[in-house]
């Protein structure tokens, strides 16, 4: 009877592209086994917390889009990802923070892959 009940946790979901390939996925792939081993706790830590998961790990950029972050020695990696309905969070696209700003490249990329991703979940509720 005692069991301890975790409070409910999000679901991370990796944005998958047309063409079936998974942007942070592939990415995550890429990096050092050290830097990946810190940036999965941190997408951990995302799932647990959700939106109150603040800086030094996750910061809002922006429209929407926020960044997780993670930092071995003095390499930085970032992952961008979304909140949708139902408790879900939608990683977009990672990469390797070479400067202090955020690149608009890469703030760019997510939101376009959340505009697919949402017409995509609105395609799917109009077959229902």
């Amino acid at each position: 009877m005692g069991q301890n009940k975790k409070p409910q946790e999000f679901e991370i979901i990796f944005y998958r592209a047309s063409d079936g390939k998974e942007p942070v996925k592939d990415f995550l792939d890429s990096l050092p086994v050290k830097m990946r081993a810190k940036m999965l706790r941190t997408i951990v830590m995302l799932q647990t917390n959700g939106p109150l998961l603040r800086e030094p790990y996750s910061k809002a950029i922006g429209d929407g889009i926020f960044e997780l972050r993670a930092q071995v020695a003095t390499d930085i990696t970032r992952v961008l990802y979304f909140f949708f309905i139902g408790r879900k969070i939608i990683l977009t696209n990672g990469f390797i923070k070479k400067t202090q700003k955020t690149p608009a490249s890469e703030i760019e990329k997510a939101k376009v892959y959340r505009a697919n991703y949402l017409a995509e979940q609105e395609t799917k509720n109009d077959k229902i």
